[in-house]
């Protein structure tokens, strides 16, 4: 039912412009702006091994990203914070993405521990990073580190709104933080995730969140991916290997790949705005009609409160699932999803998510139709 209106929608715009001589054309779209952003740059060398360094390893790799993304998807518009050895202070990165009109923001980093920790040599793995509030010391110190740029900049505290990157007092900005574009972010952190584990055979330290500056400064959704750990000797070999920062590239760009399938602008929604700009009211009308007649055979929203994602399904028995009630899970680009209770009304969702936000901070609100998020 719903695909024959919609069929029959497309029908009466396909004629109404053939009438009027006018054609839609990927000139009248708007890309879709990636902005990659390497870590550090110039005087400001990031986490460093005794082979390379941290500054040199990801902007080799977000150059590699951008060069297969530019072949597989050549209508994308891509945005580089810096392509060369240069320094940018953290809020210049953000600044470069918002001007963009961004529609996703990728920072690349590699990670590394404190000299005194014992583990120093040792430790391994991938994470990938939203916005958020820090939920454990580990999460935190990353943000600190990654925060602590900014101490290269003059006058920083004025700069930044007397954010203190070590204190960790100031990280209470980050949770009070109700970024829009949290479902988004998460979405495309957890393919990442998988990507990095399967494709460029890292280790997984899990999606987290913490509160990063450049991240809470872009308008759009955004991650920082910490490829590995260049204080481990082994890791450093593979970061610093052509071999080893293509296939970081190539994970990081498979999941671009899905992302971009479901979030870019081709849908029967932005066509028929468009065809309302370009042919009037007829159209619109058009358009209006069909929607009423497309919603009136769909089952009612209803809301749910998501706190987990997950590469794959979760026994019921898993602890990341304790202390929720009433949970279930759907299915979307290729990650399990899971949420909390069914509500009809949005005020009720938002009681069900201060309880559920006790034990997952970065729990979120989401609308689901026919079993589909929308």
């Amino acid at each position: 039912m719903l695909k024959t209106v919609l069929f029959r929608v497309l029908t009466v715009v396909v004629a109404l412009y053939g009438a009027a001589g006018v054609a839609v054309s990927a000139q009248e779209q708007r890309p879709f702006t990636l902005v990659l952003d390497p870590g550090h740059g110039g005087k400001d060398y990031g986490c460093v091994g005794k082979l390379t360094n941290e500054k040199t390893i990801v902007l080799d790799v977000a150059r590699r990203l951008g060069k297969i993304i530019g072949k597989e998807h050549p209508e994308v518009k891509l945005e580089y914070t810096r392509d060369t050895d240069r320094y940018l202070t953290l809020q210049q990165r953000a600044d470069v993405a918002n001007s963009a009109r961004g529609d996703l923001f990728v920072s690349i980093h590699v990670n590394s521990v404190d000299k005194r920790s014992r583990n120093r040599q040792s430790v391994h793995g991938a994470s990938v990073y939203t916005l958020g509030l820090h939920k454990s010391d580990n999460n935190l110190s990353v943000a600190m580190r990654e925060n602590a740029v900014m101490e290269l900049e003059p006058d920083y505290s004025a700069k930044y709104q007397g954010f203190d990157p070590n204190s960790s007092e100031s990280y209470i900005m980050f949770e009070l933080n109700q970024n829009s574009h949290v479902a988004n972010s998460i979405e495309i952190a957890g393919s990442m995730q998988n990507e990095l584990i399967a494709t460029a055979g890292r280790a997984d330290k899990g999606v987290r969140q913490a509160g990063f500056w450049v991240l809470w400064a872009v308008a759009m959704p955004s991650v920082l991916v910490e490829l590995d750990f260049i204080c481990n000797p082994r890791m450093e070999q593979f970061l610093n290997s052509a071999d080893g920062r293509e296939k970081c590239a190539r994970a990081l760009a498979n999941a671009f790949t899905a992302y971009y399938s479901r979030h870019r602008r081709t849908d029967i929604a932005s066509k028929a705005a468009r065809s309302e700009e370009l042919s009037g009211d007829t159209v619109a009308r058009h358009t209006e009609a069909a929607t009423e007649a497309a919603d009136a055979s769909r089952a009612e929203p209803t809301y749910h409160v998501q706190f987990l994602t997950s590469g794959s399904r979760l026994q019921a028995s898993d602890r990341r699932l304790a202390g929720v009630d009433n949970v279930e899970c759907y299915h979307d680009g290729g990650l399990y999803k899971y949420y909390s209770g069914s509500f009809t009304t949005l005020s009720q969702a938002k009681k069900a998510l201060a309880k559920v936000r006790k034990k997952h901070p970065e729990a979120f609100i989401i609308k689901l139709q026919d079993g589909k998020r929308i």
